[in-house]
């Protein structure tokens, strides 16, 4: 019975992905970047090693995904700006998991929101745009 109810979620988390945007796909990858970083926040504080070290490794995962997505050719400056982002990001979190400091981890959380909103506004300005046509 459980296998059935996970192929039951695998099926909906599936349609539910290829019914986004390709705007609402990258808000998503933020978002997730965002949750797993919180989480390895919350480990670093309970000093749980294992848990920060998987949900660093997502999250750390997730930007290098956003960064190579990049189309450098196309984005020109603002490619390489976000390039240079995404590496300060994974490199403030590998600061964190390496001390077992949560400032840099704060930092880049408080960047991957900013982000976020910013590729959020441009994906509702998107949706916006399209109901009007």
């Amino acid at each position: 019975m459980a296998a059935l109810a996970a192929r039951g979620i695998n099926s909906y988390r599936q349609a539910e992905l290829q019914s986004r945007t390709p705007l609402e796909l990258v808000v998503m990858l933020y978002d997730g970047a965002i949750r797993f970083s919180g989480q390895a926040r919350e480990a670093m504080l309970v000093r749980d090693i294992q848990r920060r070290r998987v949900n660093i490794n997502r999250a750390m995962d997730i930007v290098s995904e956003l960064q190579n997505t990049l189309d450098m050719e196309a984005g020109g400056k603002l490619s390489r700006d976000l390039d240079a982002l995404y590496s300060y990001v994974r490199d403030r979190m590998l600061e964190a998991s390496i001390k077992q400091d949560i400032r840099p981890l704060d930092e880049a959380i408080r960047i991957l929101g900013t982000l976020r909103e910013g590729w959020a506004g441009i994906a509702s300005g998107s949706q916006a745009a399209a109901a009007a046509r």
